[in-house]
């Protein structure tokens, strides 16, 4: 009875290799299989490396092909490859694959390039093994260049991130915006900077919304929401080598949202839950930490009842305070604040109206001041970016300095850019938008006691600048022209219902 031989057999493809070559997986596999029937065998183990493997996951192939091929070599009567560059991508591999057939005495058939098995065989082979380790390592830095380049002249150098998409013309490889992703990617920015949102939170209103991640992937997770909040291609910026370059592609977020939500992250805001004074809102007056709030649940004579308390991040650390306060405390503090703005007589109305608009106008030269000093900066930015430029055409510098040298001065400017786009379009509104901000002041305790939790929010965020708990009163910097109203501009007595028409400044007094 005669028996067969045993084969061992590897093809391995890549998608340029296939569309260039035509080497399929199918076309190798037919290959040796036929070599294997027409020398009377058979291929009793067959590995498969596809054109979507990993480098990872085609290192592990090929090690677990050395190791059966050691165990059984006895029972192998040689180990078939469709060519030299199928079997190895560089010359360590191809050592390997020598070292098996002298070792073990495994036959190594290359049923597409026979070649024999003497001293001028082996050296056709090794030469053909050079070939394919040079293709290897020249492809890989033809494809590194062309990254350099594609990222040095704005363009993503790889697949472009969520919210994009790769769109190829005339041969190149352009980026769109996917409008459905990028809905998604303003979204999850502004529920994270603006509605007090946390990861976890994001997550969930996601979902409620109906917006989904991918066709495939339908879910966001904390992960995915993570990463695009981090990432800085949102602000018109490409990624190479560390390093973070101005981009050709359309901004999806403005940086003064970037950089908020910087802010936050940096507190690691995780935990699923809503509240009106956490997630960044109120920072320790100690530590500088943002505040967290926990929820104690109490029984009572009419079931359980939960109460929430506030304290600092970091309570438990070694010299730091123990202080926690009730959130109806907070609430408290914040209403005083309303009902101290609040002005009853019609007369005194009338008069800090007027005096607003004074110092609307006062604001208004001031910023004008201010405006014609950013641009200077602006300026002078822009020269410094000019002369970097031209060191680098130069080859004065090399292109890691260029190009982190580069990003500060973007920085700076796109900084300066928001200062300046902020003072042209508030220069001819001050007026009309410190008299509305005054009257709103006279509505912000109704207005917060019928709120929700994102309302009072974004009355917090309309009224100040910044919050900081000391011990337990609430200390915060007003925005203009609130300040005002939390000053007082009256002269000897605070309390209004007792101010006579005479006891008013009059507006230059007051200024």
């Amino acid at each position: 009875m005669t028996t067969k031989n045993s084969y061992l057999a590897l093809a391995r493809v890549s998608s340029r290799e296939q569309e260039r070559e035509g080497f399929s997986l199918d076309v190798q596999e037919d290959a040796l299989r036929r070599y294997a029937e027409r020398h009377g065998g058979e291929i009793v183990k067959f590995y498969r490396i596809a054109e979507t493997a990993s480098k990872q996951a085609e290192r592990k192939t090929f090690k677990e092909l050395l190791e059966y091929a050691k165990k059984n070599a006895h029972k192998l009567d040689g180990l078939l490859f469709y060519k030299v560059d199928r079997a190895a991508r560089n010359l360590l591999d191809y050592v390997e694959l020598e070292r098996l057939e002298m070792k073990y005495n495994l036959p190594i058939v290359y049923v597409a390039q026979p070649t024999e098995n003497t001293p001028a065989g082996r050296m056709q082979r090794r030469i053909l093994a050079n070939m394919a380790s040079f293709y290897t390592e020249q492809q890989s830095l033809d494809v590194r260049e062309g990254q350099s380049r594609r990222a040095e002249s704005g363009l993503f150098p790889c697949k472009a991130p969520y919210g994009y998409r790769n769109n190829r013309v005339d041969g190149r490889s352009l980026v769109e915006i996917d409008t459905d992703a990028a809905a998604n990617v303003r979204r999850i920015f502004e529920l994270y900077s603006q509605h007090g949102q946390t990861l976890d939170g994001v997550v969930q209103a996601m979902a409620a919304d109906g917006r989904t991640y991918t066709s495939t992937q339908p879910q966001f997770t904390r992960s995915k929401v993570h990463h695009i909040l981090r990432d800085r291609s949102y602000i018109g910026e490409v990624l190479y080598r560390g390093q973070w370059l101005a981009g050709k592609h359309s901004p999806l977020i403005g940086r003064e949202v970037f950089d908020r939500v910087q802010v936050l992250l940096g507190d690691k805001t995780y935990a699923s839950h809503d509240s009106v004074y956490g997630s960044g809102m109120v920072k320790c007056g100690h530590c500088g930490r943002p505040m967290v709030y926990e929820v104690k649940t109490k029984s009572t004579s009419s079931g359980p009842k939960e109460y929430r308390y506030y304290r600092c991040s970091r309570y438990t650390s070694a010299g730091h305070p123990r202080v926690r306060i009730n959130e109806t405390q907070l609430d408290k503090q914040i209403i005083e604040f309303f009902r101290q703005m609040k002005v009853s007589d019609p007369k005194i109305h009338a008069w800090m109206v007027k005096i607003i608009q004074l110092k609307a106008e006062t604001f208004q030269r001031d910023d004008e001041k201010r405006l014609d000093d950013l641009q200077r900066q602006m300026a002078v930015a822009n020269r410094q970016r000019s002369k970097l430029l031209n060191m680098r055409i130069a080859e004065e510098i090399d292109r890691d300095t260029f190009a982190a040298k580069d990003a500060e001065l973007r920085d700076q400017m796109q900084h300066l850019s928001v200062l300046i786009d902020a003072h042209s379009r508030e220069k001819s509104e001050y007026a009309d938008i410190a008299i509305k901000a005054f009257e709103l002041s006279q509505q912000l305790e109704n207005k917060w006691l019928t709120g929700d939790v994102a309302a009072k929010r974004e009355i917090l965020n309309i009224l100040c600048l910044n919050y900081t708990l000391n011990d337990v009163s609430l200390d915060m910097e007003i925005r203009k022209p609130f300040d005002v109203l939390a000053k007082g501009p009256f002269v000897s007595i605070s309390r209004v219902d007792r101010i006579r028409t005479c006891d008013l400044l009059t507006p230059s007094q007051a200024l």
